[in-house]
């Protein structure tokens, strides 16, 4: 017997691109989506790895413009819904959400730090009154505890969001934190809750299902993992898991094998892994997609990346503070 319906969304093009350097190109935009449009993929999330209008010097150029990327998705997508992730701050509304519109975008994710849900309201309400399907996405939440989650996500509900997706950025969780805030997520909103993992300690499909198991009816996952830092939960690995559970996600197994085989070989210089730095990673709770800069950086310094990660991590630092890492690992550095 089948179980209740988990919707699956799908980031390859969007977190895959934070281990590229943003640098997708328009065929590997194209190949993809076909593949994915093929397996029944629900939504095929596209865009720079911070999302909507993040192209920039400090967290990276993308090779394609937002606009173009979308086009040419959704000219490849014909029952897959396109969604893309947005960040109030990067994305206006002006200048991002209304020509993703035109561009036939189907969902926005609207995210903020997992404690700032505030800075959502405009472009959820305004996502929502052009008819759109918007989720509410909570970024670094292993930052807060479960009744600030449930305050914050809230918020995102009385603004029009139709779920609140938790984001484990740094791949901190363990299972029974993911049940312990889903579940409370679950019982407190009147929407649905999903979530987004890494896999930084190993945990992205254990962490996945329990959140299914605590109520979540949405989770993401990139093929092969290719996400930032040690990736993301292996989106084939989680549909064949939660199909041998007996959840209906209306998504063909072999041909999404066959999209996650095209993503490795068109998409995928170096396969994701866990790294000793990428471990240090999860366990400091510090933002995947630092990993290359922090390696960088602390290479420039001569100091050790472990060092600098559970520095900034004691620090609290977030994504968009891209330029602390340089001012701590000096302070580092001189300390020596």
């Amino acid at each position: 017997m089948k179980k209740n319906k988990v919707l699956i969304s799908d980031a390859t093009l969007r977190d895959g691109n934070h281990a590229i350097s943003h640098q997708m190109t328009e065929k590997q935009i194209s190949s993809y989506c076909l593949a994915a449009d093929r397996a029944g993929v629900p939504i095929v999330e596209v865009g720079h790895g911070n999302g909507l209008g993040a192209s920039s010097l400090q967290v990276g150029r993308s090779l394609v413009d937002d606009i173009d990327m979308l086009t040419i998705a959704r000219e490849n997508l014909k029952k897959s819904r396109l969604g893309v992730h947005v960040i109030p701050g990067f994305a206006t509304i002006e200048n991002d959400l209304k020509p993703a519109i035109d561009c036939g975008v189907d969902v926005f994710r609207i995210a903020s730090h997992c404690t700032e849900a505030d800075i959502t309201e405009s472009h959820i309400r305004f996502c929502k009154m052009q008819g759109k399907t918007v989720f509410g996405v909570l970024m670094m939440s292993h930052m807060a505890g479960k009744e600030v989650l449930s305050d914050e996500g809230s918020k995102m509900q009385e603004y029009g969001a139709e779920a609140v997706i938790l984001m484990d950025s740094s791949g901190n969780y363990l299972p029974n934190d993911v049940k312990e805030k889903v579940s409370f997520l679950e019982e407190n909103l009147n929407i649905s809750v999903g979530f987004h993992a890494h896999n930084n300690l190993g945990m992205a499909i254990p962490n996945s299902v329990a959140a299914i198991e605590s109520g979540a009816t949405i989770v993401d996952g990139c093929s092969r993992g290719f996400g930032a830092g040690a990736g993301n939960a292996q989106l084939e690995v989680l549909v064949a898991v939660l199909e041998r559970m007996g959840y209906d996600l209306g998504i063909d197994l072999y041909k999404m094998l066959d999209a996650s085989d095209i993503a490795e070989r068109d998409l995928i210089k170096i396969l994701p892994s866990i790294t000793s730095t990428s471990i240090v990673s999860g366990l400091s709770g510090v933002f995947s997609g630092y990993l290359r800069p922090v390696i960088r950086i602390a290479n420039d310094f001569n100091i050790d990346p472990r060092d600098l990660f559970f520095e900034l991590g004691r620090r609290k630092v977030v994504a968009g503070q891209e330029d602390l890492i340089i001012n701590v690992a000096s302070e580092i550095s001189k300390g020596q």
